[in-house]
């Protein structure tokens, strides 16, 4: 990371795609697309969820083989097998969802397979994690390489997959969503690795739903919709609506839709609710008709309120409320009947069953409205049922039968939601709601959040997006160190005023804050 050199720019494609496409059952992923990169520059990919971007991402990384067309590299036909075979070639990818083993150490994740040994089979390890702390000195988080990467945050481990591309010298870097789950603090840290490697003729694949970082950190855009290549053109020549046109085929004229719906009697209610070492006095109300946003940074304690409140996480003391009364939530079985509904943060972990289909996927929190019985819900009804989410909420999906395993990020993201939709609950709490979606689909969201408080519904919406905490809340509760350090009224709020109070520190301080 060290040596670099002057701007290296070569309008001659290092890595090229012409004429590609692939299919799937009942899918066409990408027909007959044409794609390049060229050294030293950062080529953005943009599109909506299922557009893809995902899919070409996996021909590059040897995960998937093209059904047509070819891939060129250093201006030669090539064929990637394997993962392994496109590492070999010098592409590394950074892959929206973790890669990582969680019982190995942060050094052995960063060096898995290009271990440095003493003797065969045996590990140097002195000299492992000496060239493990390089990577992670330049992205600015001094973490000790001995500690195990299952004890680490999200945004952490996502520092851990980035590290894990910078060791390998990669001549090719594809960046799919890096900074979902990291600070604004540290999106800065990352887009300054990003000019170092792009300084040094490092070719970068970069993929978000943030358009205001391709226009931060891009060169070219290249712009996907439902498989087929829309455009790529200079960011200089272009504007953020102009590239959300050509994404949804449409304009987009209000991103944050007006609410009709206005505040009325208080549906949950929180007092001093204290988890050792965790959380602190939390105190607040959240009223029907209301969306209360929890702002703050990573390791502050926003997503640890969701887990207390629907009874995932034991409290030590503290009282909730829900329509006045006070009630004890045991564990989830107990929220849900009391009306309360958490779409988590980790989808894959904790919201999807990902070997069952869609149609299992929407129904799974709310059997019974189908079957007044009690008994297993009649497949038919099922379909049915789901079929109207996948409209609603424009789920890209062949059939409501397809394993949510098999969708794209935003759209696993999208069932989820629609499980939550289908229950009784009047008590929502969305805790990053629109994270790897794509900006149609955010709108879409936004709406449907609307139209749950016209019903009377009450909302915490937890979410590291700014202009969505301002755009969509009415009141907004800061937290710092498991603590509500401020809060603010929605006209009254300012990114600086939320900044301003939720700044902790240095990284250092929050990495401990994590741990």
């Amino acid at each position: 990371m060290a040596d670099l050199v002057s701007p290296v720019r070569d309008d001659e494609p290092l890595l090229a795609l012409r004429g590609v496409g692939k299919r799937f059952p009942g899918v066409v992923a990408l027909d007959d697309v044409s794609f390049d990169l060229r050294r030293g520059e950062v080529h953005v990919l943009v599109g909506e969820n299922g557009a893809g971007k995902s899919t070409l991402v996996k021909l590059l990384s040897g995960i998937y083989q093209p059904d047509s067309g070819e891939i060129l590299y250093d201006g030669q036909p090539v064929s990637i097998p394997s993962p392994y075979a496109a590492q070999r070639m010098g592409i590394s990818t950074v892959h929206q969802e973790l890669n990582l083993v969680p019982e190995l150490d942060i050094g052995r994740n960063i060096l898995l397979g290009r271990e440095p040994m003493l003797a065969p089979g045996i590990i140097d390890y002195r000299s492992l994690y000496r060239s493990a702390r390089e990577p992670l000195a330049a992205l600015g988080l001094p973490l000790d390489p001995r500690r195990k990467v299952r004890t680490l945050g999200i945004a952490l481990q996502q520092t851990v997959e980035i590290a894990k591309a910078l060791i390998a010298n990669a001549r090719v870097l594809i960046l799919d969503e890096p900074t979902a789950a990291i600070t604004a603090e540290e999106a800065d840290q990352l887009f300054t690795i990003v000019d170092q490697l792009r300084a040094r003729g490092t070719a970068i694949i970069f993929i978000s739903h943030h358009l205001e970082e391709a226009f931060r950190i891009g060169d070219r855009v290249t712009v996907l919709r439902d498989g087929r290549l829309v455009d790529t053109l200079p960011l200089a020549a272009t504007n953020q609506q102009a590239i959300i046109r050509m994404m949804v085929g449409r304009e987009l004229i209000q991103q944050f839709p007006e609410r009709k719906s206005t505040p009325g009697e208080v549906a949950l209610g929180v007092t001093r609710l204290n988890r050792t070492g965790v959380l602190h006095d939390i105190t607040f109300e959240v009223r029907r008709g209301e969306i209360v946003g929890l702002a703050g940074l990573i390791g502050a304690g926003r997503t640890e309120v969701a887990r207390a409140i629907f009874g995932i996480d034991a409290i030590d003391s503290g009282e909730i409320t829900i329509n006045g009364l006070p009630v004890r939530v045991a564990n989830p079985r107990a929220a849900v009947r009391r009306g309360l509904a958490l779409l988590p943060e980790d989808r894959k972990a904790q919201g999807l069953v990902l070997l069952m289909s869609v149609a299992d996927n929407v129904v799974l929190a709310a059997p019974g409205q189908m079957d007044a019985a009690g008994g297993l819900v009649p497949p038919k009804n099922r379909a049915n049922v789901a079929r109207r989410f996948v409209d609603a909420l424009r789920i890209r999906t062949p059939s409501v039968g397809q394993q949510a395993r098999l969708l794209s990020g935003g759209n696993q993201q999208k069932v989820v939601l629609s499980k939550w939709l289908l229950t009784e609950a009047d008590i929502f709490i969305f805790d990053e709601p629109t994270r790897g979606i794509d900006v149609g689909a955010k709108v879409e969201v936004y709406r449907l959040m609307n139209d749950l408080l016209e019903r009377g519904a009450a909302i915490i919406m937890i979410s590291s997006e700014l202009p969505e905490v301002l755009g969509m809340s009415d009141r907004i509760l800061v937290m710092r160190g498991g603590r509500i350090v401020a809060e603010l009224a929605g006209l009254d709020a300012t990114q600086e005023r939320i900044m301003q109070s939720a700044a902790a520190g240095s990284i250092q301080e929050r990495i401990e804050d994590v741990a």
